[in-house]
């Protein structure tokens, strides 16, 4: 009769005592129940040690109104005049981009001027693409969410230009 009785009340609860987990009709367990989705991992940004790291350099080309094309970059050694050549390390962010633009270049240290970046890179055949990766002003009150984004976080590669528009 006990076994009868243990029987019926399995089969009334899903299978399983208090606290066991609903039984199939095999006998098996079910699985657990979905949950929430694994928390996304955050993006990994190693840090650089500037004191033992070797800086990388970093040809910027700066321009008044607009980015240049890739027309401008196509034939290596024929790049754009207007260059500034920084040495700097993947962590550097844009904003400290942006105030080593303004030591050289008039144009950005207006106090409404925006500067445009965007990366010049190699496509898989050779030719160079730009794809713009941020923004930031030139006063330094005016904040923006790419101030704080680094070379590394815009996949740039050594090797690699920056392109800034200054408006």
């Amino acid at each position: 009769m006990e076994k009868k009785r243990g029987r019926e009340e399995r089969e009334r609860t899903g299978g399983a005592a208090a606290g066991e987990p609903p039984l199939r009709s095999s006998g098996r367990p079910l699985p657990p129940p979905p949950g929430p989705p694994p928390p996304r991992a955050a993006r990994f940004q190693p840090v650089v040690d500037r004191e033992k790291t070797c800086p990388l350099l970093l040809r910027v080309f700066t321009k008044i109104g607009g980015h240049h094309t890739q027309e401008d970059f196509a034939v290596r050694g024929k790049e754009p005049k207007d260059e500034v050549q920084i040495y700097t390390w993947k962590d550097a962010t844009l904003r400290e981009l942006t105030d080593l633009v303004k030591e050289v270049s008039p144009a950005a240290r207006r106090r409404d001027a925006k500067l445009s970046f965007a990366v010049v890179y190699p496509d898989k055949n050779g030719r160079m693409q730009v794809r713009k990766v941020g923004e930031t002003f030139s006063n330094a009150n005016k904040r923006r969410l790419d101030d704080n984004r680094a070379l590394a976080e815009i996949n740039f590669q050594i090797g690699d230009y920056l392109d800034v528009s200054i408006e």
